[in-house]
């Protein structure tokens, strides 16, 4: 068997609002009900986690504009997700809940305390992604007057964890006493302070609450560069990494799992998933035409135009670039250019190398969804094709990533899942009470 996670890439933000199967989305996507919807849908269908992108700035790198972020509701406007973790765990009973916290904005401290609390609350069911955040404009929100360099942060990440571990670990094991003849609620001589004086962070602990009943979340990683994979053999329990082919796959799962042992680290510690945008429809040539149009994973869930389609491209490279690079300036009848900027690497890295040979208007109206996989077809067809890559590969999962519709996830719950259950290829139900358990399981 495999593990499913659906990663809402938007966070809780703007989701598809206009065109066919937008529903309400444009005037409900702030509320929960949306979410609600998705993450009972998910538990039904046995997925491991939901999976909650974010980010806490509004992007004006390209055309030196806020425009296209705001015309389209690229990234903007987006909610906090921390409050939305335990409404929606009060809707579930299983699945795993992973908000985005960035060691940018959140102090070790803080965010221990935050983490412990939705562990709480959730019954041992919350989870954290850790990144590092991409853009200036976000390191500007948060007092910096620009990013530190990418594999500078990712030091500055390494020394999060670090402290925030330390807190989750101040209070021993048996520490919670409850002895009301004593009186003794918690036994002082197992709480401890951690005293952290390091080169980014300075905490002296203890945390302030006892332990949540996975002891410590369960931590998730995003970035696939090498300091991005070195922070995920040491700290994470899951990560989402790019899948364009079953060679390229098989080779990443193969090196963390280098990295993981080299971290002193079991290669069963750390779940990969890989990135899939599958494409479902009744039929293989119903999926097909789907395929064909080039909106169809977009996420706008509306026709664009070729203009408006290079302007949302153009947007994205600027803001992976990590807001270094507007790349309004480069001819769009010349090649992809080579760059790669202080954000997202992997990501520009992975565009540049997948575009070789085109000019970067082809690169705009090209439909790169699924690349190299071929998920597209009838639910029987997409999860025979999803079991075959997985075999290949040799674990541990997908993380799906359809557009936010009601349509779109009933396609994969009530569609594409049952025909994955039926090959035996992913749960039907939970073993644990609490997510660790249940994704360490297989």
């Amino acid at each position: 068997m495999f593990h499913l996670g659906w990663f809402l890439g938007n966070g809780f933000g703007i989701q598809p609002w206009r065109g066919a199967w937008a529903g309400s989305n444009g005037r409900d996507w702030m509320r929960p009900r949306l979410y609600v919807d998705l993450t009972t849908s998910l538990e039904r269908a046995g997925f491991d986690f939901l999976f909650i992108e974010d980010t806490s700035m509004v992007e004006d790198t390209y055309q030196d504009s806020m425009e296209t972020t705001l015309r389209f509701g690229l990234m903007a406007p987006k909610n906090d997700p921390a409050p939305l973790v335990p409404l929606l765990a009060a809707a579930t009973r299983h699945i795993g809940i992973i908000p985005t916290i960035s060691t940018t904005q959140y102090p070790p401290f803080l965010a221990a305390r935050l983490l412990t609390t939705l562990d709480h609350l959730t019954e041992g069911r919350v989870g954290v992604n850790v990144v590092t955040s991409v853009t200036n404009r976000v390191a500007q929100n948060f007092g910096y007057d620009a990013h530190l360099e990418h594999d500078l942060r990712y030091e500055m990440a390494a020394e999060w964890m670090d402290v925030v571990s330390k807190l989750w670990e101040s209070w021993e094991p048996g520490a919670v006493v409850m002895d009301e003849e004593g009186p003794m609620y918690a036994d002082y001589t197992k709480v401890h302070a951690i005293n952290h004086e390091g080169r980014f962070f300075k905490c002296r602990g203890p945390l302030n609450t006892m332990p949540g009943p996975q002891g410590r979340p369960v931590v998730a990683q995003a970035g696939n560069s090498p300091p991005g994979r070195n922070l995920a053999a040491a700290h994470a329990d899951t990560m989402l990494a790019w899948g364009s082919s079953v060679e390229q796959m098989k080779a990443f799962r193969e090196d963390m799992h280098e990295r993981l042992i080299a971290a002193g680290r079991k290669p069963s510690d750390c779940k990969v998933l890989f990135l899939a945008s599958p494409i479902v429809a009744e039929s293989d040539a119903e999926a097909r035409e789907v395929a064909r149009d080039p909106n169809s994973n977009t996420g706008l869930a509306a026709a664009l135009t070729d203009a408006e389609r290079i302007d949302t491209l153009l947007w994205g490279l600027s803001y992976a670039s990590g807001g270094t690079v507007d790349f309004a300036q480069f001819d769009l009848d010349g090649p992809v250019p080579d760059v790669i900027g202080n954000g997202e690497q992997s990501s520009m890295k992975h565009f540049f190398e997948s575009n070789k040979g085109f000019t970067l208007r082809e690169a705009a109206l090209r439909n790169l969804a699924g690349e190299g996989l071929d998920f597209v077809g009838s639910p029987t067809t997409v999860a025979a094709k999803m079991g075959e890559v997985m075999e290949a590969v040799g674990g541990d999962g997908f993380l799906l990533y359809p557009k936010m519709t009601r349509r779109a996830i009933a396609e994969i719950t009530d569609g594409l899942v049952p025909a994955l259950q039926k090959r035996g290829l992913t749960r039907t139900g939970y073993n644990h009470e609490n997510f660790r358990d249940n994704l360490l399981e297989f």
